[in-house]
């Protein structure tokens, strides 16, 4: 029974802690970071709000630090998707059911724990399971996840108040039902916010959920769940599981109550997905809503009349933070002739300064990319570049995986503006340089336009308004954050709602109502006060 309108004012942004040396959050992370590390956990998946082992065990590891042991995950099979789906359905209509207020509840006390006496766990999973520094976990563990909890509830609050007209003698009105069915949510290594988000915001609006992390994430994923559970999140409405991805699509994808997918990871794995839902569309009590966030190949151009310094610090943050495994990474580069050269030895000495190795080591900028698979196919590119005529590494190529996963912050110039590594996403800390002829500013914009599949993100770097204008314009469909005098990383819930289109993924914007949209199916309502009695119009009479 609704007995009251509840208000959820727009919040503000988390805080960003900086754990400056002498800072209490400094002290209390170290304290933590050093506490996980003592003891390894025994990771199970939760379905129906049950603790699930199967026994078979997979190891988790730093990546930065190969020879010690996280824990344990118990992996799972077909049989477990299974019964996650079955334990989703069974809590649906109570679930679906339960006030507004009362679920709103349940994320905004799960913000608050994060915010209080889980950050520095839900950083310092994030750090050693990830290889994340303590700014990069900050803003994303803990600030973003908390913001995507307190913004949703925000915003769908905003879009229940969203009612139609009515006219005299009726009352019309709008009903914003979950979908018929469960979600898939399928989440990537690279954000612990995403892995938070992606669950929970089809969740927060009625929706049973099945969730899938990459298994680089689950060290930090399994935190999370425990925080919704001691948020009050009823047993089967989110359920984690730990399988591979056609295990996951088989199960899911052939099911008839299957009504959605939610999902951030590479374009090639969508489009398979895509292609089998399309298949089995016959199969669904309902079309499914299909939502992605893909792949990127997100650019940098500078105008002749960009500041060289401003330049160069977008290239080194945009690029080498979180070893450039940010979806939204700058990965290539539009250098104007007439200040190229200045750039690039400034961006040199930056990235030379940049210090390498362990999280637990504050002071470095750099630390170890996801895995073994992520190394062999980044090593090889710069191999490659190193051999080719076309390219020539200006700093950096060096990579090491014995003791972790460590290739240096590396740039590669190029003279030919479609070399592989200006068109192929690589997902790690290298970015390419191409030099334009400075007075040929509006074919680099084709260039820019035309070179990549992807429209992510990109920036365009000037002091010369129409020259921002004109970019602005040009590259509209390029991506779908564009950032003026910045990097093209660091969208903030509320501020900047994220997601591009092209093969980039569908544009549905997180961290905004555009989202969650989504994972809502409208019903309208007309009531009628004095109905008729008989059919007859009144334009029926003779005159």
């Amino acid at each position: 029974m609704n007995l009251g309108y509840f208000s959820y004012p727009l919040p503000a942004n988390e805080p960003v802690l900086n754990y400056a040396p002498g800072s209490p959050e400094r002290a209390n992370l170290k304290k933590v970071l050093a506490e996980l590390k003592k003891k390894q956990i025994d990771v199970p998946m939760y379905i129906g709000g049950k603790a699930v082992r199967t026994g078979k065990k997979v190891a988790m590891h730093p990546p930065h630090e190969i020879g010690h042991t996280l824990g344990h995950f118990h992996a799972g099979e077909e049989k477990h998707v299974k019964q996650a789906i079955d334990a989703a359905l069974k809590a649906k209509e109570s679930w679906a059911n339960m006030s507004w207020e009362s679920r709103a509840g349940i994320f905004l006390k799960a913000a608050d724990l994060i915010a209080t006496k889980y950050r520095p766990y839900m950083n310092g999973t994030t750090m050693l399971g990830q290889s994340k520094n303590v700014y990069q976990a900050e803003i994303d563990s803990a600030c973003e996840i908390i913001d995507f909890l307190r913004f949703n509830v925000h915003f769908l609050n905003e879009i229940y108040k969203q009612q139609p007209i009515s006219a005299p003698g009726m009352h019309n009105r709008m009903e914003w039902r979950p979908l018929e069915g469960f979600v898939l949510a399928v989440t990537p290594f690279n954000f612990t916010a995403i892995g938070g988000n992606l669950p929970t915001s089809a969740a927060m609006c009625g929706n049973v959920v099945i969730w899938k992390p990459a298994n680089t994430q689950i060290y930090s994923a399994q935190m999370f769940m425990r925080i919704l559970q001691e948020a009050g999140l009823p047993d089967g409405v989110i359920n984690l599981v730990y399988v591979d991805g056609p295990t996951i699509g088989k199960v899911c994808f052939n099911h008839p109550d299957f009504a959605g997918v939610h999902f951030t990871g590479s374009t090639g794995v969508f489009n398979q997905m895509w292609t089998t839902i399309g298949a089995n569309i016959a199969k669904y009590r309902t079309y499914p809503r299909i939502v992605g966030e893909t792949g990127g190949k997100d650019f940098v151009i500078a105008h002749k009349s960009a500041d060289p310094d401003v330049v160069a610090t977008a290239l080194a943050r945009g690029a080498f933070e979180f070893q450039g495994q940010k979806c939204s990474a700058a990965s290539r580069a539009y250098l104007p002739s007439n200040i190229a050269e200045q750039v690039k030895k400034k961006l040199v000495e930056q990235v030379k300064s940049m210090k390498m190795g362990t999280v637990e080591d504050f002071t470095n900028f750099i630390n170890a990319v996801i895995d073994e698979k992520s190394f062999d196919k980044l090593k090889k590119y710069i191999d490659n570049a190193k051999k080719d005529r076309k390219a020539k590494i200006l700093v950096g190529g060096n990579c090491d995986k014995k003791a972790g996963y460590f290739i240096e912050p590396t740039v590669i110039e190029t003279t030919d503006p479609r070399y592989v590594t200006m068109c192929e996403e690589l997902f790690g800390p290298v970015l390419t340089i191409y030099t334009y002829d400075a007075n040929q500013f509006e074919k680099a914009l084709d260039l820019v336009d035309s070179t990549s599949p992807y429209a992510l993100t990109g920036s365009i770097i000037s002091t010369d308004r129409e020259a921002i204008e004109l970019a602005t314009a040009r590259l509209r469909n390029a991506a779908g954050n564009f950032y003026i005098n910045d990097k093209p990383t660091g969208a903030v819930v509320g501020q900047q709602p994220f997601g591009g289109a092209r093969a980039s993924g569908t544009n549905d914007k997180a961290g905004s109502m555009l989202n969650l949209y989504r994972w809502l199916s409208a019903r309208t309502i007309k009531e009628t006060f004095n109905p008729p009695t008989d059919y007859r119009y009144t334009f029926l009479q003779e005159a």
